[in-house]
């Protein structure tokens, strides 16, 4: 397929036509040319097709508004980013491009970039081809499409590694086309829902007890007459409209699966995508990366830890609950991304609609929210099991890390969760629930942790959807806090 010359656009809805139309002329291209070979056809030669890009180039040091976080880049130069999937990041692509015009009057220019689309990320949802091929034709695609490259999908941009080539553009947004499309392919397999679900605002959970009360308030909203929410959606994408609203087309596609997925996601929708979407990521660090991994791609705006762990101090309770405000990382899964010596700062505008849900849930106000809210650090270990680590007579004994650490909690997912959202610049925050206290004697056993779970799993999730509901309240420019930019950070959100 031939490259297209760069076009100027000083109007965000005309650049994004630009990129649709780009767009749909490559995946045409791959697609046809995928056809004639699953037909048995030998194609001439390598076929290839490139995503489109949006390119920036200013050769001023103004400085955009001080108080933005987003929307501007950091000095004079080229900026470049290849761009995916315009249907599903419609509104963000319009908003970044807006921002950039704006902050920068200089005219966004839409062309094809150099990353070819891989032929796997070209076809549409659900689409498969391999199993239509014989061993022989199926080597063959490599000498003819381009196959997902992972060379192309690091993470260096987030990561604050990224050098680019000589000549070579700066980076626009922290993820390219390719990452984008991979982590969306990642996202049907783990989570059992299309991306298009997907809401601006995430809890997560480690347990199942959370995801079925969230099941129970989301089909209850159905029933009701709640107007904020306009669907809810389930594993397999099936789509419950609230009553008073008629199916729409794709409603009826979706199927229960026979079993759940890894990281089963349900969405409580909002007509603007900014609703509610909780994961249920299971226990252990691994997983809190993975998820996070790949919803950060679709840019949310804010993402919540919702689990049980364990009491630290024998001042607490079963039932209290922890507010993070730092995090020991013991988990490990991001040491080589985000080195350890990085602090994860609380973010204000979360610990406060953190708080300030907690107060509201369980009505206590000021002095009396301490008998049940403790906030302070919280430790995450890779160890499921640490409590059977030998806890005397060493020097860096856990029981001694934990007290220097001034940790008042620990499990094995937040810190994680946190880490990511600090490094792929996503607002974080951390609500835990202490479900045992095995310093000191309380460990978690059936008959207990059943009788927590019903007096506090309803309690806690009604505060966490609380706290989302005032994030959203704030706006997106407030809470996409500067605390998250580096020195010369992409300009897309």
């Amino acid at each position: 397929m031939e490259s297209a010359a760069f076009i100027a656009h000083t109007d965000p809805e005309s650049a994004l036509a630009h990129v649709e139309a780009l767009y749909a002329k490559s995946l045409a291209y791959l697609r046809e040319a995928l056809a004639l070979y699953l037909g048995g056809a030998d194609l001439p030669g390598r076929v290839r097709a490139f995503y489109p890009a949006v390119r920036l180039c200013t050769h001023t040091v103004a400085r955009a508004d001080s108080r933005l976080s987003y929307g501007f880049v950091a000095g004079p130069g080229v900026y470049e980013t290849t761009l995916t999937r315009p249907d599903l990041f419609r509104a963000y692509y319009l908003e970044q491009f807006r921002l950039l015009l704006a902050n920068h009057q200089v005219p966004l220019e839409i062309g094809l970039g150099e990353q070819p689309i891989p032929i796997h990320f070209a076809l549409p949802d659900n689409d498969h081809f391999e199993g239509s091929l014989d061993a022989r034709r199926r080597l063959l695609m490599r000498d003819v499409f381009d196959l997902p490259d992972l060379k192309a999908m690091d993470d260096r941009i987030a990561n604050g590694t990224f050098e680019a080539r000589r000549g070579a553009p700066e980076p626009l947004a922290l993820f390219t086309a390719p990452r984008v499309d991979y982590s969306l392919h990642r996202l049907r397999h783990y989570t059992g829902t299309a991306p298009e679900h997907f809401q601006h605002f995430v809890l997560f959970t480690n347990y199942q007890f959370y995801i079925d009360e969230f099941v129970k308030l989301g089909l209850a909203a159905m029933r009701g007459n709640e107007q904020d929410y306009v669907a809810f959606v389930e594993p397999g994408n099936v789509v419950t409209r609230r009553k008073d609203l008629a199916a729409e087309p794709g409603d009826t596609a979706g199927a229960r699966p026979n079993s759940l997925p890894q990281m089963p996601a349900y969405h409580l929708v909002r007509r603007d995508g900014s609703g509610i979407t909780m994961v249920n990521i299971g226990v252990g660090p691994a997983n809190a990366k993975t998820i996070t991994d790949h919803i950060a791609v679709l840019r949310p705006h804010a993402w919540i830890m919702l689990g049980h762990c364990a009491g630290l101090r024998n001042t607490q309770e079963l039932g209290d609950y922890v507010l993070a405000h730092g995090y020991v990382r013991e988990d490990h899964v991001l040491d080589e991304d985000l080195p350890l010596w990085v602090p994860i700062p609380p973010l204000a505008e979360v610990q406060q609609a953190l708080e300030s849900a907690v107060a509201d849930v369980t009505e206590l106000k000021g002095f009396d929210l301490k008998k049940i809210m403790r906030t302070g650090t919280v430790a995450s270990s890779d160890n499921r099991n640490w409590e059977l680590l030998p806890f005397r007579g060493g020097l860096s004994t856990p029981e001694r890390r934990f007290s220097q650490s001034r940790a008042i909690a620990l499990d094995m997912e937040s810190a994680t969760i946190a880490a990511n959202g600090f490094r792929f610049r996503v607002p974080y925050g951390t609500l835990l629930c202490v479900s045992d206290k095995p310093l000191h004697g309380e460990i978690k056993l059936p008959g207990m942790a059943n009788h927590f779970y019903r007096e506090r799993v309803d309690q806690h999730l009604r505060i966490g959807i609380r706290a989302l509901e005032l994030l959203r309240g704030q706006g997106v420019d407030r809470l996409h806090s500067r605390k998250l930019r580096s020195f010369t950070e992409v300009a897309f959100q």
